[in-house]
């Protein structure tokens, strides 16, 4: 058995990011790597120019999701009127100023940004090697007294529940994510898991196996690569604590 932290993401409004097209920001079902990487990372009080710590985070991620809500998805189309005289911070932690000719500021910029309304997730999720800083208990003191406000994929999207939800014991991830009681409240149907394909198998449940991006080189700042996962919809006789649980009842930090 391993020792696995689980986190909740849930938000009034969630965005687990997936890929941006020009001004269309897109949602995926599940949490990226990158995106559990980059929450940690800023409970830590990481600067986001340490790419190379970013790196060594998210290669040493072992994690699994279960979606208990999966919510509905809410588009939110954002509009700004910026003149030539704005400026505004860039993700490099300097401001940066508008370009262009006159005519380039009649017009208001136009995003379309998707969210995930009502949805709460949980994630299971080791560190390997499980030794080398940070450890599963300074990412717990983090979560609970994070070094900056946290939020789940975009600044808007601020938690509305404790994101360390404790600790568990578990042979894999899918076994994390089986054993973790469920929350009050839910309905009985399936509940959507995913998970890495060599992080257990469910023999009495039809997986559908995906090659997905969600890992960031974050000095180059690009996704790229891929990695094998197994998506499924369980019902609630599937888990090992079926009937539904306030809290978490392990240790916490």
């Amino acid at each position: 058995m391993r020792r696995h932290l689980l986190m909740r993401l849930r938000a009034p409004l969630v965005a687990f990011g997936g890929e941006s097209i020009d001004n269309y920001g897109v949602i995926r079902d599940f949490p990226a790597m990158s995106m559990i990487t980059g929450l940690i990372a800023n409970a830590l009080g990481w600067d986001r120019g340490d790419s190379e710590r970013h790196d060594r985070l998210q290669a040493r991620l072992v994690m699994g999701a279960r979606l208990d809500r999966s919510g509905e998805r809410l588009p939110d189309f954002q509009t700004a009127q910026l003149g030539a005289k704005d400026s505004g911070w860039t993700t490099l932690g300097h401001s940066e100023s508008r370009q262009g000719g006159a005519d380039t500021y009649k017009s208001p910029h136009l995003r379309y940004r998707d969210y995930h309304a009502g949805l709460d997730a949980l994630i299971a999720l080791r560190l390997d090697p499980a030794n080398e800083a940070p450890t599963l208990d300074d990412i717990a003191r983090a979560l609970d007294r994070p070094m900056r406000p946290l939020f789940i994929g975009r600044k808007p999207c601020l938690p509305s529940a404790r994101v360390f939800a404790g600790f568990i014991d578990a042979g894999d991830v899918l076994d994390a994510l089986r054993r973790a009681p469920l929350p009050e409240g839910l309905d009985d149907d399936a509940f959507s898991m995913q998970w890495p394909t060599n992080e257990g198998a469910m023999p009495d449940a039809t997986a559908q196996a995906h090659d997905i991006c969600d890992e960031r080189n974050w000095t180059s700042g690009v996704h790229g690569g891929s990695r094998p996962v197994l998506e499924v919809s369980a019902k609630r006789t599937s888990f090992a604590y079926p009937s539904t649980c306030p809290e978490f009842p392990y240790d916490r930090a």
